[in-house]
């Protein structure tokens, strides 16, 4: 009985690492603190892994920020301005280059392929002097092993490495940094060396780039440097682990050939084809790790279904060469369901968590070898069938509404242009004008009177006014640094939650409505802060489930709780009107209604599988389109709708991506297609790499989009260098909102000229990257302040130059 997992959450069940990390950076505790509860959360995990009984378990799958980074600590490839001259990397090195500091900005941060993870993109050249700096992965395999465990250390594998990487800031764009494989293999080969010396029969390399639709070049880097690590992995066993997708079929067949490699891993949740290519030819001496349990959402796996296919498999490489194993790392899902104490229990017997897919996996390998668990298996059976029969899975209205979308293309009656002159013509703003993206910070006393409504210590109404208190605070801030466009700010929770059934009172004392009692059937017993910008909106979408405790890490200390879609989306009741009318009122400029768009509520959801994801994207943008056309009504003439994950929910193989960018762009057009050409649509996105999608972008057709720019040395201004014609309003952001640090006025101005060089002046915006609420008041003031002196100064150099 062999059984396997590819990585685990690290964050914490109840996100421990992500408070001592913050008490770090904020002076309260110290680094030895922190190793201590590091220390913590890798032992437990180890130990709830071997008393499953999990018989490869990983080690060097923590970390403090991000893995990626971890390997640029051991490769020793910090960027100069660090000022690192050597020796072991330190947490002072180790956070400046994932945070920033004071003086010098962070590195650029990116998706991880198509999760909703970050992770700190390397920055490489030809003049970097690698050296092994970190023996992170050595020391976390004995500190597993002191403890009487025997761990399998994890490593990213250098094709990914560099794939995963950028050149440095000045290299040539010619420079080539597959290049750079003859650099690094060295230092892979001085850690296996100090993995075996300490004791390590398997040493696990992910190789995710795998998946990719590889150039032969690429491919050809990855059989060298395998080839050149072969003689290092004498007396261990090597297992080269891939997962997202499928293979393409030469590289399956170039990844089959690697000699002195003890096994492969394959992800068979979303690698469809994977098991066709093993059909047609495995190498009868390796160990085939089958990734049967999906490390990517959070339904309970079928194990009758996965007992199949294992079995199959078994008939293709024999008994004993099959593992049993996790179809990626559990890092994109939540920790453990059994701290779900409030969750529906009829949706709670549906899910697994990534403490009970270990659970999954454990079982499957023992079925496997004869020794089925018959009580568990029935009740997995069990699951599965509430599930298919149960009666809020399905709304008829709303699947009739989806079919009757098919016969339109859902685009706005007029061109960008002609709208833009008309909404010029009604909010008379300036050139360059100023806004940002929606969020403020989340302050102490804004959290301490959540806490209090939680806890019923103060009346709703009380509340209420506390939240009108915050919203008429930011926009005077807003107002006094002179921002053009305002938000409101979001400190808002929504009212509309009780057990359900109940009567929920909030619409009404919201609304104003006093003159009867309106019964509204509620979804969870806790408000909901608008402090995540998908879970804020399933909260009053049917069709969502909730947790209380499913974390999942974003990047860094930044977790996120992902909605469950297990239903039909349809929006019950107004969700945003009255706090944007609200806060409208307040001010005679323009306010921006702060929706989120059906692509990235779909792809920052655990999304129901038990459809096509676009049929439900396609339900969730029906949803959206009622609150648009809602917003418009009261008055409100700017209304963003984020689409900040569209680029990530992007296929990784080329053939499938068309399909994915028309539904997804689809589904915007859905939402507003039906509005005046005087209400001005925003849409926000960060954090991607859009070149490659900017065409789709462009048919999205909003009239304003703002977009990730300063953390990625202004790369998305390359796309219009190269021709590109963008012809609505656009807001590379100026500043980066992820560093503490604060840009100056000069800085911030030559941003814009930077842009200007590729931009009309006409339809360029200026805007920070992203929301505001991770940063404190004291920093974001003079930024802003900063950034509004700098449009200022732009705008007076382009009338005295015309």
């Amino acid at each position: 009985m062999t059984s396997h997992i590819v990585g685990y959450p690290r964050i914490g069940p109840k996100r421990e690492l992500k408070f001592a990390l913050e008490s770090f950076w904020e002076g309260k505790s110290s680094a030895e603190e922190l190793k201590q509860v590091a220390a913590d959360l890798r032992f437990s995990i180890w130990k709830q892994m071997a008393e499953v009984g999990i018989k490869y378990i990983p080690s060097n799958t923590f970390s403090y920020y991000d893995h990626v980074l971890d390997t640029t600590a051991m490769l020793g490839a910090v960027p100069p301005r660090y000022g690192w001259n050597g020796g072991e990397i330190g947490f002072d090195v180790y956070f400046s280059m994932a945070r920033g500091n004071a003086s010098v900005p962070a590195m650029e941060m990116t998706k991880w392929f198509d999760t909703n993870y970050h992770y700190i993109v390397p920055e490489l050249g030809p003049d970097v002097k690698f050296s092994y700096a970190s023996h992170k992965a050595v020391e976390e395999y004995k500190e597993a092993k002191a403890l009487g465990l025997d761990t399998v250390p994890v490593l990213i594998g250098p094709l990914s490495y560099l794939l995963l990487s950028k050149p440095a800031k000045g290299v040539d764009e010619s420079f080539s940094l597959l290049s750079l494989v003859e650099k690094i293999v060295p230092i892979y080969k001085e850690v296996v060396a100090e993995l075996k010396a300490a004791g390590a029969t398997w040493i696990q390399f992910d190789e995710p780039s795998l998946v990719l639709d590889l150039e032969a070049l690429q491919l050809q880097t990855f059989t060298n440097a395998y080839s050149e690590l072969e003689s290092s992995f004498s007396s261990v066993n090597i297992l080269i682990e891939t997962y997202f997708a499928d293979l393409p079929i030469q590289t399956y067949k170039a990844l089959t050939s690697l000699k002195n490699v003890a096994g492969f891993g394959f992800d068979l949740v979303r690698g469809t084809r994977t098991l066709n290519f093993l059909k047609s030819g495995f190498p009868s001496d390796k160990y085939l790790f089958a990734g049967v349990v999906d490390g990517r959402n959070i339904w309970a796996n079928d194990l009758a279904a996965s007992l199949c296919i294992l079995q199959v498999l078994e008939g293709i490489v024999g008994k004993d060469k099959v593992v049993v194993s996790t179809s990626c790392s559990l890092l994109h899902t939540a920790v453990d369901l059994v701290n779900e104490t409030k969750l529906d229990k009829e949706i709670k017997s549906w899910l697994a968590f990534a403490a009970q897919k270990v659970v999954e996996v454990n079982a499957l390998a023992r079925a496997l070898v004869g020794q089925k668990d018959q009580a568990f298996f029935a009740s997995n059976a069990t699951s599965h069938a509430s599930r298919r029969s149960s009666p809020r899975v399905r709304n008829e209205n709303v699947q009739r509404a989806v079919v009757a979308l098919k016969d339109s293309d859902h685009r706005r009656a007029t061109s960008v242009s002609a709208r833009l002159a008309a909404q010029q013509k009604k909010l008379n703003l300036p050139i360059l004008p100023t806004t940002t993206i929606g969020s403020f910070p989340q302050t102490i006393g804004l959290r301490k009177v959540r806490r209090e409504y939680k806890a019923k210590k103060i009346t709703e109404y009380d509340y209420v006014n506390a939240m009108k208190e915050e919203i008429s605070k930011v926009v005077k801030i807003q107002e006094e640094l002179g921002i053009d466009v305002l938000v409101h700010g979001e400190p808002e929770v929504s009212f509309y939650h009780d057990y359900e059934g109940k009567v929920c009172l909030g619409f009404n004392l919201l609304m104003g409505i006093k003159s009867k009692l309106v019964i509204l059937i509620c979804k969870s017993t806790l408000p909901m802060q608008r402090n995540d910008m998908v879970e804020y909106f399933g909260e009053q979408l049917s069709g969502f489930a909730f947790t209380v405790n499913g974390w999942v890490q974003s990047y860094g200390s930044r977790c996120v709780k992902p909605p469950i879609i297990y239903g039909d989306v349809s929006r019950p009741r107004a969700m945003t009107v009255f706090w944007s009318s609200t806060a409208q009122s307040m001010t005679r400029r323009p306010m921006k209604g702060m929706l989120t768009g059906p692509v990235t509520i779909l792809n920052w959801s655990f999304v129901r599988n038990d459809q096509n994801r676009h049929e439900t994207c396609y339900q969730i943008a029906l949803a959206i389109r009622d609150e648009v056309e809602d917003l418009e009504r009261a008055g409100i003439n700017i209304i963003q709708i984020d689409e900040a994950a569209l680029r990530e929910g992007l296929p990784l193989r080329k053939s499938e991506q068309p399909f994915y960018l028309e539904w997804a762009v689809q589904s915007f057009r859905i939402t507003n297609c039906g509005v005046k050409n005087t209400t001005q649509i925003h849409t926000h996105m960060c954090y991607s790499n859009f070149n490659d999608i900017i065409n789709a972008i462009i048919n999205m057709d909003a009239d304003v989009i703002t977009i990730e720019n300063s953390r990625s040395d202004e790369k998305l201004l390359s796309v219009f260098h190269e021709g590109v014609k963008y012809e609505a309003g656009i807001g590379p952001g100026v500043y980066d909102i992820h560093s503490p640090r604060i840009p100056s006025t000069e800085e911030l101005a030559d941003r814009i000229n930077k842009m200007l060089a590729v931009l009309d002046n006409r339809v360029l915006w200026i805007n920070p990257d992203c929301g505001l609420k991770t940063r404190k008041y004291s920093e974001v003031e003079p930024a802003l302040r900063n950034m509004v002196a700098a449009a200022k100064l732009i705008r007076t150099q382009l009338a005295s130059s015309n």
